[in-house]
């Protein structure tokens, strides 16, 4: 079975009342990290759980040392996933919104965990599900805890001293997600740095996406990743971007694309600039 993997709104809908259906809504903001929270109480898909970005998808921020969404501890986040009532056959629907940034964070996470079928994101999101005029829910849902077990996979991730030492070896291929303007450090509306990682690419996340919000077909997306990746070894490539969630949109894009899961730097660029003898590079390798 493959490891990315979509659903429709219809096709979630009619699945609605299977017993082993887990759904998570993953709506944030980081300029209102109370909105998620808020837009689930006021409706949601049916049956679905909420899971916040900052409090159960991250570790603490320690200023100065991590980026602004830490990996959590994974005892921490197996019993999160028990908690919303996750058994280790469970299949898993995860939406966010619409673009699926927060929900593929949630989906990289689950993988990171061993879990790594029956896991689907919605494609197009709780804006698709709206637009196909299917019904929502205010009612808090309730379940019976899970049993779900797994283990961290730490060779899906790759830290700072390591990435830096690779840095200008043709065995890095570094994808940078966030928007070109960002990664020329022309604009940074976030981090106290602007620039990117030395010698990364930029790979903004929302070109995974057509028109409509949905992930663009696996052929297209093959065809933007393959003129950095045909022919290169799969752990070449890292994947980062401001703070470690939507690199995860462009590591679940790669693998709907056909390519291998590859390595997620986590802290990301709001970890590399907690350290002033790290580089930082402006304006360069488009």
């Amino acid at each position: 079975m493959p490891l990315a993997q979509l659903i429709t709104p219809q096709r979630l809908s009619s699945r609605l009342q299977q017993p082993n259906l887990r759904i998570l809504d993953c709506r944030f903001s980081l300029e209102d990290p109370d909105y998620g929270r808020r837009s689930h109480a006021q409706g949601h898909i049916p049956g679905a759980q909420f899971a916040d970005l900052e409090r159960d998808l991250s570790d603490r921020v320690v200023p100065g040392i991590t980026g602004r969404h830490p990996l959590p501890q994974p005892q921490a986040l197996l019993a999160r996933f028990r908690e919303w009532g996750l058994n280790d056959g469970d299949e898993v629907v995860l939406y966010d919104d619409g673009p699926g940034a927060f929900a593929a964070r949630a989906w990289w996470l689950l993988a990171w965990l061993g879990k790594r079928d029956g896991v689907y994101l919605l494609d197009g999101g709780l804006q698709a599900w709206r637009e196909a005029g299917l019904p929502l829910d205010d009612v808090t849902p309730s379940c019976t805890p899970g049993n779900f077990t797994g283990e961290a996979d730490d060779t899906l991730i790759i830290q700072a001293a390591p990435l830096a030492d690779r840095l200008g070896s043709d065995r890095l291929i570094l994808l940078d997600a966030r928007a070109l303007p960002r990664f020329l450090g022309e604009v940074e509306p976030i981090d106290p740095v602007a620039g990117h990682i030395p010698g990364a690419h930029c790979m903004p996340f929302t070109e995974n996406l057509d028109q409509s919000g949905r992930f663009l077909h696996p052929e297209q997306l093959r065809a933007r990743f393959s003129r950095l990746l045909d022919g290169q070894p799969s752990e070449t490539l890292v994947a980062y971007c401001g703070s470690g969630v939507t690199a995860c949109h462009n590591l679940f894009a790669l693998c709907l694309a056909g390519y291998p899961l590859a390595s997620l730097y986590p802290g990301s660029w709001s970890e590399w600039i907690t350290d002033p003898a790290r580089p930082v590079a402006r304006k360069e390798h488009l």
